[in-house]
């Protein structure tokens, strides 16, 4: 067993792993980080080792608001409140450990994709900074639009259906101004965004690219650098096939699943 790490944490919201999930929060554990799966169900099939804690001990999870929006809607806020109550590394459940978080890392955020704004898909930060307050403020006190947003978006957010919650009429404006948007945008306002690691540490294939992942040929590891730490599987843009479909022999999710321990033929969509 790996020596003790950082501990790092994630959300679920439902009741059933899917293999690349278990396959990712697997890889955090077999590095030696300490795991828990903050859970709105009674989940069953987690990776032996998960700590599963209920999403409560957080923050509420308006299920009404989920099902208006997406599965990892709630995630944008939930994330850094975890951080702020446990000093926690955030993990989307679709970020695999390639190699442990170093323990000198502070501040943990990166760019990804071809243009380069920050994800917070894999987020370290202090528990108590400027950018923490900063974006929880937002959460918590929500503009009538985003200070970032042109007149081309606010006039998409008017057109919105006005009964909707606030919250859910600005996520189907856009759907990342919770997430990578917001994220960005505090990272500016603080300074912080000078820290931003490069894409090849957290999100080394751009999320355009994610096909490459089931692709028994491609060449995966030849988008890593010797700083890759996390490798983002963007699960969200996986085409049902794969959701559906053990991964082919060789691919990079095969490989990764049988170094790891994992049955994708036990938990597909």
């Amino acid at each position: 067993m790996a020596e003790t790490r950082r501990p790092v944490a994630s959300l679920w919201i439902g009741e059933r792993l899917q293999y690349l999930n278990q396959l990712c929060l697997a890889s955090h554990i077999r590095h030696g980080h300490p795991v828990t799966l903050y859970c709105t169900d009674d989940v069953k099939n987690a990776p032996e080792g998960v700590v599963i804690r209920p999403a409560t001990e957080i923050m509420d999870i308006d299920m009404d608001v989920v099902e208006q929006t997406s599965a990892s809607f709630l995630s944008n806020v939930f994330r850094y409140k975890m951080i702020r109550a446990t000093g926690a590394i955030w993990i989307d459940c679709d970020a695999f450990c390639h190699k442990p978080f170093p323990e000198d890392w502070e501040y943990i955020f990166a760019g990804h994709g071809m243009r380069g704004a920050l994800n917070c898909g894999v987020v370290g930060l202090p528990q108590e900074c400027e950018l923490m307050d900063q974006l929880l403020d937002y959460y918590e006190n929500l503009p009538d639009y985003p200070a970032w947003w042109n007149p081309r978006q606010r006039r998409r957010m008017d057109k919105q259906d006005r009964s909707a919650p606030h919250p859910v009429r600005i996520y189907k404006t856009e759907r990342t101004a919770f997430g990578p948007q917001a994220f960005t945008h505090f990272a500016r306002v603080t300074g912080d965004i000078k820290k931003a690691m490069t894409p090849d540490v957290l999100y080394p294939v751009p999320f355009q690219l994610n096909d490459i992942f089931y692709d028994p040929h491609g060449l995966v590891e030849g988008h890593f650098s010797d700083q890759t730490v996390s490798v983002h599987l963007y699960t969200n843009g996986t085409k049902p096939w794969w959701r559906k479909n053990p991964p082919l022999e060789n691919s990079y999710a095969w490989r990764m699943c049988r170094e790891v321990g994992i049955r994708p033929e036990d938990a597909l969509e």
